[in-house]
């Protein structure tokens, strides 16, 4: 069955406005994005992890690989764009995700901290766990989307020990996160010198915006367990960046001297 351009302009017109939280993430990624990296760099960023996540998805929903077996409902057939089964705007949302995790593990890792193959390797693990502990909140909420503006978008058929998400569907981010990530510096590097900011804001404010519809829908357990986690994480990550910043600076002053 063939789809003509102006149907495909209306549902993702659809999607817009279905999805606008969505769109300002995508928006903030872009701008972050070509601040950082630059114009090519940030739009191969985003085509190559749509693909990664896109293809995740299709597999996931057939064959359970690699996020765990689920379906989306298609309640919104006809209302907003989909590919196959897959609603547009949910592998969309993985490049702006990985991003964030990525800028943050640059600033904990440090100026230079991926010159090497190992510091790359690092880099690239570092970037996925980050990632993944952002759906310690993300998927919890999003199985609960029936009672918030999200709608029902999917579900697990036989549920999952934490908060009704199995552990399948965080292994299957982390590798996401591994293949956007590591594909992504694979190709074009770790990113200029700097401090990525925007992209650490990015990664924060996406967390702040679910721990906020969790709390508004009186799922404290949800968020409590997220807020304790990235605490955490937060505190370990500070902790460790001050390592290759001190080194990174006595090195500064050494070439100068």
């Amino acid at each position: 069955m063939t789809i003509s351009l102006d149907a495909v302009a209306t549902l993702l017109a659809g999607t817009v406005a279905l999805r606008p939280y969505v769109v300002g993430f995508l928006a903030f990624f872009l701008v972050a994005g070509t601040r950082d990296l630059g114009h090519a760099r940030t739009l191969g960023f985003l085509l190559w992890g749509f693909l990664v996540a896109l293809g995740a998805e299709l597999l996931s929903t057939r064959v359970g690989v690699p996020f765990g077996f689920y379906h989306y409902s298609g309640e919104t057939t006809g209302a907003e764009l989909f590919l196959a089964n897959v609603p547009f705007f949910s592998p969309l949302s993985f490049p702006f995700l990985a991003y964030a995790s990525f800028c943050l593990a640059r600033r904990a890792l440090g100026p230079g901290g991926a010159g090497s193959r190992a510091g790359r390797l690092r880099l690239v693990a570092l970037s996925g766990a980050l990632m993944t502990l952002l759906d310690v909140v993300i998927d919890p909420l999003a199985v609960r989307g029936g009672r918030w503006f999200l709608g029902h978008l999917f579900s697990y058929p036989e549920g999952g020990i934490y908060f009704g998400v199995p552990l399948s569907n965080f292994a299957g981010w982390l590798l996401v996160g591994w293949a956007t990530v590591g594909g992504y510096v694979w190709v074009a590097g770790d990113g200029r010198p700097g401090l990525p900011r925007l992209g650490i804001a990015l990664y924060y404010l996406v967390l702040a915006v679910n721990l906020t519809v969790t709390l508004w829908i009186g799922e404290l357990g949800i968020a409590g367990s997220g807020i304790v986690v990235h605490i955490a994480a937060f505190l370990l990550l500070y902790s460790v960046s001050r390592v290759p910043l001190r080194r990174w600076s006595r090195e500064r002053l050494s070439a100068t001297s």
